[in-house]
Formats: structure tokens, sequence, C-alpha cells
């Protein structure tokens, strides 16, 4: 056993010398080898002539990468604009809810003055409500007239447009034509939705009808005559609208 134990001591020390030996031998090889890499790379020639260019190091004093920005060449582009410059969505539409509301007011109470500058520019977002309420309405009552209030209410504005542009010198458009006839037909809503509850097709509903159109005609001529200045002229482009919003109340009634 002591012999055993003496062979295995001598054999791991042998092998510890021969990794030495060999780790040794790695060594020296990378140095020859590393020499004469660098003994080849000493005995390479020199070139001849070598212009003064390629020796003298080339200064570059600008920005890579980095492009000169003029900031007067954006500010005078009229394409580039600020967000907050832009205008409301509603704006550009055309609605405002401030002039419906006061256009609404002034259809209620035919004996507030209107405001001519209001009340001439073209908007169609209220009488296109109005339109619709009025059709669905009449739908309610059991009646399926959108056909007739929409091609009365386009024939009516293009009448009216006529007569107006006749009588006034400044002259209307007929987009604002369509917009006070279009308010005004909120009379005419109210009436039908009446007409739900109860028949009009009696003494009653005459009245109520004739009452309607009075007030619908009333504020419309109120309105055209503000809006064009034609003072004195009301009761004769009453009569017209009133011939108007009875087709209307036709409708409503029967």
């Amino acid at each position: 056993m002591s012999n055993l134990g003496q062979f295995d001591s001598d054999f791991y020390q042998s092998n510890y010398t021969i990794d030495n030996q060999e780790e040794s031998n790695d060594s020296t090889a990378y140095g020859n080898l590393y020499g004469s890499r660098k003994q080849q790379a000493g005995e390479q020639p020199q070139p001849a002539f070598v212009p003064p260019e390629m020796l003298m190091s080339s200064g570059y004093a600008g920005q890579v990468f980095q492009p000169g920005s003029n900031p007067d060449c954006y500010s005078q582009s009229p394409y580039i604009d600020s967000f907050d410059e832009e205008p409301p969505l509603l704006e550009e539409l055309g609605i405002n809810f401030d002039h419906i509301w006061q256009k609404t007011l002034t259809v209620l109470n035919p004996l507030k003055p209107a405001d001519g500058s209001i009340m001439n520019e073209t908007d169609l977002a209220g009488p296109v409500l109005f339109c619709v309420a009025l059709g669905a309405t009449l739908l309610l009552a059991g009646k399926v007239q959108f056909g007739y209030v929409y091609g009365m209410s386009a024939i009516g504005c293009l009448g009216i447009h006529t007569l107006l542009n006749l009588m006034s010198s400044s002259g209307v458009s007929c987009g604002c034509v369509a917009s006070v006839l279009g308010y005004c037909l909120l009379p005419m809503v109210i009436l039908s939705s009446g007409a739900i509850f109860f028949s009009l097709q009696g003494t009653v509903g005459t009245v109520l009808a004739l009452v309607i159109i009075g007030w619908c005609s009333l504020s419309a001529s109120k309105i055209f005559i503000s809006a064009l200045d034609m003072e004195g002229q009301q009761l004769l482009i009453a009569y017209p609208c009133a011939l108007l919003y009875g087709l209307f109340a036709l409708l409503t009634v029967f």
C-alpha cells in the first residue's frame, strides 16, 4: 500500500510538471510567432513618395449630421401654423350654439327685436334640426310626411328668396332665407307635438293652427325686415310667409 501511495504522489507531481512544460512551450511558440510577424512587418519596404496632402490632417470645423437651420425660413412659411391659431371645429363648420339660442329666443318671442347681424348669417344647423323634429312629430302622430316637409321647404325657400330679391335693394342669399324660414318653423313643431296627444280636426285645432301660422309668419317677417333694412314692409313679407306656413299647418291638422 505504501508503494501505491508513493506511485500516486509521483503521478500527480509528474502531471503537474508536464502541464507546466506545455504552458511554457505554448508561450515560447507564441513569442516566436509574434516576433517573426513583427520582423516581417519591419522588413516591408516603405513607399518611395507620399503626397503631402495625405500627411496633413484635414481639419473639418463643421458639425457632423447637424445641418444648419434658418428660423426665418420657417417663420415666413405660410403653411406652418401653430395649433393655438387654428379655429375651433364647430366654428369651421359654421355652428355657433350662442347664435342658435339667440335666434330661437327671437322666434319664440315675436315682440322681441331681432339682431340683424346675427340673423343675416347662413346657419342651417337649427333649420335642419327643426325640419327633422317636425317630420318626427308627424310620424309619431301617424303621418309619414317627410317628403312633403322637405319638398315644401325647398320650394318655399326658392319662392321667398325670389320675392325678397325683388323687394330689397341689397339682396339676400338663399342660405339666409332658408335659415330664417327654418328657425321660424319652431312654432309649427309645437303644434305637431300637440297633434300626438289630441286631434286638431275641430274648432280648437283650427284656432290653434291659425295662431301658429300668424306666429311663424310674424317672426319670419320681423327677422327679414331687420336683416334687410326693409322698414314699413313687414305685412308685405308676412303674407307669403303665412301662405307657406299654412301648408305645413294643413299637413299637421289633416
